[in-house]
C-alpha cells in the first residue's frame, strides 16, 4: 500500500512537472455540457519515459514494463485531481475515468523493439514495442464500446443505482469483454443488466502492417528462403484515419493475445503512429566524383556515360541507350515527398524485342527505393475480404500498385491484359486514384460505399509492335501494337526500341550473353570507367534527395516550346497539347538535373526533356515543324571520346533548332527569347 501511494506521488509530481494536470483541466471542460452525461470519459495523457525515469525509476519501469498497472495509477490520480478541483460534476466513482497513456518515445533497446522479420514467439510480457512496416491492408473504420455502465438487478442492493459497474475497454480485449449479459454483481452476486444509455462508443480501424522486404517477394530482386507474416494492428478513436495503404509507418504498441474459441489470436494496441522512411546511402562513390569532375566541360556527358555504361548485366554498352537514361531519370524523379504530393514519370516502350527491354527494366527496378512487378495472378489497385477479427467490415489489401507507392510498379507487355484491365490502367495513369466499390449488403452496411484511394507510382510498360510502320516516325505515328490511343496518351512518356538489327549487334548481344553464363562477375567491358551496381544504387539514392529550381532560361524553353508545339499540332494535326505535358517537361528537365547532380535546372537539362517529349509526340501523332531525329538525345554511336565530342556537337545544334521554333511558333516569344 505504501508503494502504490509513493508511486501516485511521483504520478503527481511527473503530471504537474510535464503540464498534464493543466491539460486534464482543459479537457475537462468539454465535458462540462449539462446535456452530456456518460458513463466514462476519456482523458489521453502524453508520457515521456525519460521524464518520468527521472522522476521515479520505479514507476518509470512501471510504465514501460507493465502498462496495465502504470493506467491504473494514473487513472487514480486523475480521477483525485479531478474531484479536489471540482472539475467534473458528474464523475463519481474512479471507473469512470478512462486514462489512456500515450507514449513519446520508446528505449532503442532489443526488448522494446518488434522485428517484423522474426515473428515473435510465446507469450513473454505485455509491454509497449516499437516496429516498422509496410501496411498492405485495411479496414474501414467501425464502432466499437469504450466503456458501459451495469446494473444490478436487485433493486435492494446498493449497485442498482450509481456507476458502480463500469466495464471499460482494455488492449487485446474483445468486444465481449466489454459487453454481454452473463456479468454478476460483486454485491449480492445478482445478474447485472446494462443501460443502455449510458453506453459508449468510440472509433476502431484494423490495419495489417508487415516488414518492406517482404516486397522483394514480389520484386524481380533474387528471392529468398525467408518467409514473412503480417501482424494485425488495432487503431482506436484518434488514431484512425492515421495510416494509408502503400506507406511506412513507425507505430508503438502493445502487443495482446485475443483468445476467440477455439483459436487465439495475436495482434497489437497501437499506441502512436508516425509515418517512417528507412535510411538510405546518400554518398556518391568515388568513381562518380571523379567522372563528374572529368565531365565538368560539358552539361550532357555525365549523364550520357551513366547511361552508357548502365545495365551491363542485361546488355552490352551503347545499347538502348536512350531507353537506359529514361529509366533512370524515372527512378530519380519518382517519389512521395513529406509535403504528400508527388513526383512519378510513366514509360511506355513500344519495341519489338521485348525481352531484352524487359530484363532492362527487371535490372533498373532493383535501384528504386521500392518495386513491384505485377503478376496476371495478382490484383494490380484493389481487392476485398471479409475482416477475420470480428469487426464484420470490408478489408481492403493493397494491389500490386499500392504496394510501389513511391517507387515503380512494372506491369510488362500490355499485350497480356485484356480491355477491362487496359481501360483501369488508363483511369488510374489519368487520375492518380484507383476507386473501390464496397457492396454494403455484403458487408453489413446499410449502404453501397465507394472509396478513392491515392496512386503514388511510376508505372513501366510494353508495348510489342511487329508492324513495320514502327521505323517510320518521321512520317507518320508508330506502330502502338495492341495499346489504344487513349492508353497511350495517358503514359507520360512513349520511347521506341527499335531490335538491334544486322549481325554485328546480333553477334555483339550474343558474345554479351555467354560471357556471363560461362565467366560471372568478370568485367566484360575493360574501360577507363567501371560502375558497379552499388555505385548507382548510391548515385540514384542521392539524386533523389536533391532539390532544384527551374532557372529563367530553362523556365523559357520549357514554356515556349509548350506554346510552339501547341500552336503547331493544333493546326496542322488538330492535335490539342494538354496541361500534362508542361508537367512532363519538367518532371524531366528535374530529374536529368539531379541524375546529372545539379541544384539548378539549366538550358541544357530543358533540351533533353524537349527531345524526349517531341519524340514521344511523335510517335503518337506524327512529326510537327520541330523536326528531330528519332533517337535525338542519343544521335550517334558513343564507343569512343569522338562519340561523345560529336554527341554534344548535335546537340548544341537541336538546342539551336528548338529555340528556332520557339521563336518562330510561340506567340510572343520574341519578348523572352534572344535568336541565337
Amino acid at each position: 500500500m505504501a508503494g502504490s501511494l509513493s508511486l501516485k506521488e511521483s504520478v503527481l509530481v511527473y503530471l504537474d512537472r510535464s503540464g498534464g494536470l493543466q491539460k486534464l483541466a482543459e479537457d475537462c471542460k468539454r465535458y462540462n455540457d449539462p446535456q452530456q452525461i456518460e458513463a466514462v470519459y476519456r482523458f489521453c495523457i502524453s508520457v515521456n519515459p525519460s521524464d518520468v525515469i527521472e522522476v521515479d525509476p520505479v514507476l518509470g519501469d512501471c510504465v514501460l514494463c507493465d502498462p496495465i498497472r502504470a493506467t491504473a495509477l494514473f487513472q487514480s490520480v486523475c480521477f483525485l485531481a479531478i474531484k479536489t478541483l471540482s472539475l467534473v460534476e458528474k464523475i463519481h466513482t474512479e471507473s469512470q475515468v478512462n486514462v489512456i497513456l500515450k507514449l513519446t518515445h520508446l528505449p532503442p533497446f532489443p526488448e522494446y523493439t518488434l522485428d517484423l522479420c522474426s515473428f515473435p514467439r510465446g507469450y513473454g510480457p505485455m509491454r509497449p514495442v516499437s516496429m516498422e512496416g509496410l501496411v498492405i491492408a485495411m479496414t474501414r473504420v467501425t464502432k466499437y464500446t469504450q466503456g458501459a455502465r451495469f446494473l444490478c438487478i436487485n433493486d435492494d442492493c446498493v449497485c442498482s443505482t450509481g456507476f458502480h459497474h463500469i466495464r471499460v475497454h482494455a488492449p487485446g480485449a474483445t468486444e465481449s469483454a466489454t459487453v454481454r449479459n452473463n456479468f454478476t454483481c460483486m454485491i449480492c452476486s445478482s445478474q447485472l443488466k446494462e443501460d443502455v444509455k449510458f453506453r459508449v462508443l468510440g472509433d476502431k480501424q484494423l490495419v495489417e502492417l508487415i516488414h518492406v522486404k517482404a516486397l522483394n517477394v514480389l520484386s524481380a530482386h533474387q528471392q529468398s528462403s525467408f518467409r514473412y507474416q503480417s501482424v494485425t494492428l488495432f487503431l482506436r478513436d484518434e488514431l484512425c484515419n492515421s495510416m494509408r495503404i502503400g506507406q511506412l509507418y513507425r507505430v508503438l504498441g502493445i502487443p495482446a493475445h485475443v483468445h476467440q474459441w477455439p483459436s487465439i489470436t495475436w495482434s497489437v494496441e497501437a499506441n502512436s503512429v508516425q509515418p517512417w522512411e528507412p535510411e538510405y546511402p546518400h554518398k556518391v562513390s568515388a568513381s562518380f566524383q571523379e567522372l563528374l569532375k572529368a565531365t565538368a566541360g560539358s552539361p550532357w556527358r555525365f549523364s550520357a556515360i551513366v547511361a552508357h555504361y548502365f545495365g551491363l548485366d542485361v546488355a552490352p554498352p551503347g545499347t538502348y541507350n536512350t531507353l537506359k537514361l529514361s529509366l533512370l531519370l524515372s527512378i530519380v524523379q519518382t517519389r512521395a515527398d513529406a509535403k504528400d504530393t508527388h513526383h512519378n514519370l510513366d514509360l511506355l516502350v513500344v519495341t519489338t524485342d521485348t525481352l531484352i527491354i524487359d530484363r532492362l527494366m527487371t535490372y533498373s527496378m532493383s535501384l528504386a527505393c521500392r518495386g513491384v512487378r505485377h503478376q496476371a495472378s495478382g490484383e494490380m489497385f484493389a481487392s476485398l475480404s471479409r475482416d477475420e477479427h470480428g469487426a464484420g467490415t470490408a478489408n481492403i489489401h493493397a494491389g500490386s500498385a499500392l504496394l510501389a507507392t513511391g517507387g515503380i510498379c512494372m506491369l510488362g507487355d500490355l499485350g497480356c491484359y485484356k480491355k477491362d484491365r487496359l481501360d483501369a490502367i488508363q483511369s488510374v495513369l489519368e487520375s492518380s486514384t484507383v476507386t473501390v466499390f464496397i457492396p454494403g449488403k455484403k458487408y453489413g452496411e446499410d449502404a453501397d460505399q465507394q472509396l478513392s484511394l491515392p496512386v503514388h507510382c511510376s508505372f513501366w510498360a510494353l508495348a510489342d509492335a511487329t508492324s513495320g510502320r514502327a521505323d517510320c516516325t518521321l512520317l507518320g505515328t508508330a506502330d502502338m501494337g495492341p495499346v489504344p490511343t487513349q492508353l497511350a496518351d495517358a503514359f507520360g512518356l512513349i520511347l521506341q526500341c527499335r531490335a538491334t538489327v544486322g549481325e554485328q549487334a546480333l553477334l555483339a548481344q550474343t558474345i554479351h550473353t555467354l560471357q556471363q553464363a560461362v565467366q560471372p562477375g568478370k568485367p566484360l567491358y575493360p574501360s577507363c570507367w567501371e560502375f558497379s551496381t552499388q555505385d548507382y544504387h548510391e548515385l540514384v539514392a542521392h539524386a533523389q534527395t536533391l532539390q532544384v529550381e527551374l532557372s529563367p532560361g530553362a523556365e523559357k524553353i520549357i514554356h515556349g516550346y509548350y506554346m510552339a508545339s501547341r500552336r503547331v499540332r493544333t493546326q496542322s494535326q488538330g492535335v490539342k497539347m494538354s496541361v500534362a505535358s508542361i508537367k512532363l517537361l519538367i518532371s524531366l528537365a528535374e530529374a536529368h538535373c539531379k541524375l546529372c547532380l545539379r541544384s539548378q535546372v539549366q538550358e541544357e537539362d530543358a533540351v533533353i526533356a524537349v527531345l524526349l517529349c517531341e519524340n514521344s509526340v511523335t510517335l503518337k501523332h506524327g512529326a510537327s515543324a520541330l523536326v528531330v531525329p528519332p533517337d535525338a538525345v542519343f544521335p550517334c554511336d558513343l564507343g569512343d571520346v569522338d562519340g561523345f565530342h560529336k554527341r554534344d556537337k548535335t546537340l548544341d545544334e537541336l538546342h539551336q533548332n528548338i529555340l528556332r521554333f520557339i521563336y518562330a511558333y510561340a506567340p510572343g516569344a520574341d519578348t523572352y527569347i534572344t535568336e541565337e
